[in-house]
């Protein structure tokens, strides 16, 4: 088969694309995947794609501009053409037999231009509000992948069979990892606790503050306690210079990072994961039962990532900081508490895995998109 995935912006869009990518590979060695995403410099498509060993193409669309009168945006219709022309030219040339999308400003051409060439399309929604791009294809495309049950709600197609509820898909690594193994390819002893950090692909400043704080604590006085702090890229010189101001910088259990490209071993790994609240970490915690303090972003729409971590706390899946709490130190009070009660985090492991996990996500969507290729 040849499949075209396309999806980009942030790796919540490139990630639920790299795994169904691979849950093909894995049913067919043979299969030729390729990736559609933007060509703009910050796209995560540019950096993770090609590091997973895939062919990936890029195409001039970028999303709206803040505030939307910014001068940029005027030039929006004509990288809206240009880009359904250029996901006409790269159809035509691929010539796949599916075409699959996970959201993000690049994936509505190149969705839409297959619907309209009569190709086999799908699209994945990993959050609760649906997004710009996936709204806008939802009565093109042959099937609507969800994770949340509201989606299909807001989509406002509750009882149309093309409507599928399978969780998110995910990296294989996520349903394989040992947590002993884990621990010992990054060469932590038993008796060490680790935290993993991290505040989405792209960094988030207020995160990385708080953690700062968090680190120079332990760089102080908690010995027993090992950091991986992944930062975003363009982030990451600004929390290293306040590493350093803090002058815990020098202390070898605080790893930072620009990026986690090993997230499901680290994850494994971990006795507690602080991040925000996004669909694809939610589930990617639920998966291996972690312990999580969620700090949910408050800049995405309709605030829906504060939505995921008030249902997980009420599950007692999780604790959540607000990000207006940071300065005063609750991110700290809230991680010290729980490094001291491993009940606690034993509780929270088994209730997250218990109440929010879909193992199944990657098998469900493939068996599915296989069905509606062999019926058209």
């Amino acid at each position: 088969m040849k499949i075209l995935l396309t999806g980009g912006g942030t790796a919540g869009h490139v990630n639920p694309a790299l795994a169904m990518a691979e849950t093909f590979r894995q049913h067919d060695p043979d299969t030729e995947i390729l990736f559609a995403a933007s060509a703009q410099p910050n796209d995560k498509a540019g950096d993770l794609v090609p590091k997973a060993g895939y062919e990936l193409t890029g195409l001039h669309i970028r999303g709206l501009r803040r505030p939307v009168y910014h001068p940029s945006n005027l030039a929006l219709p004509f990288l809206m053409i240009r880009s359904r022309h250029e996901a006409r030219k790269l159809i035509r040339d691929f010539k796949p037999d599916l075409i699959i999308g996970t959201g993000g400003y690049a994936c509505w051409p190149v969705v839409a231009e297959g619907a309209r060439m009569g190709i086999p399309t799908a699209v994945h929604e990993s959050n609760a509000l649906p997004g710009k791009a996936i709204t806008k294809v939802k009565k093109q495309v042959d099937r609507i992948f969800i994770n949340f049950p509201d989606t299909a709600k807001r989509l406002g197609m509750e009882h149309d069979p093309k409507v599928i509820r399978v969780g998110n898909p995910h990296m294989p690594g996520f349903a394989t990892v040992d947590r002993a193994a884990a621990r010992r390819t990054l060469g932590l002893r038993d008796d060490e606790l680790c935290i993993l950090a991290f505040g989405g692909s792209l960094g988030a400043e207020a995160v990385n503050d708080a953690m700062v704080s968090l680190e120079a604590n332990v760089a102080a006085s908690r010995p027993g306690v090992v950091v991986f702090h992944g930062t975003g890229k363009r982030d990451y010189d600004r929390t290293l210079a306040a590493l350093r101001a803090a002058g815990a910088d020098g202390c070898p259990r605080i790893c930072l990072m620009d990026y986690i490209y090993d997230m499901p071993v680290r994850m494994a790994a971990a006795d507690l994961v602080i991040s925000r609240a996004g669909a694809m970490t939610i589930s990617e915690l639920a998966l291996l039962g972690k312990a999580a303090v969620l700090v949910p972003s408050p800049y995405v729409a309709d605030n829906h990532q504060l939505k995921n971590a008030m249902a997980l706390h009420e599950a007692g899946a999780a604790r959540y900081v607000e990000e207006q709490e940071l300065p005063a130190g609750a991110l700290s009070r809230v991680v010290d508490e729980l490094l001291t009660d491993a009940d606690t985090r034993r509780r929270m492991g088994e209730a997250v895995k218990a109440g929010f996990a879909c193992p199944d996500a990657n098998e469900i969507m493939y068996r599915e998109m296989l069905k509606l290729c062999q019926s058209k």
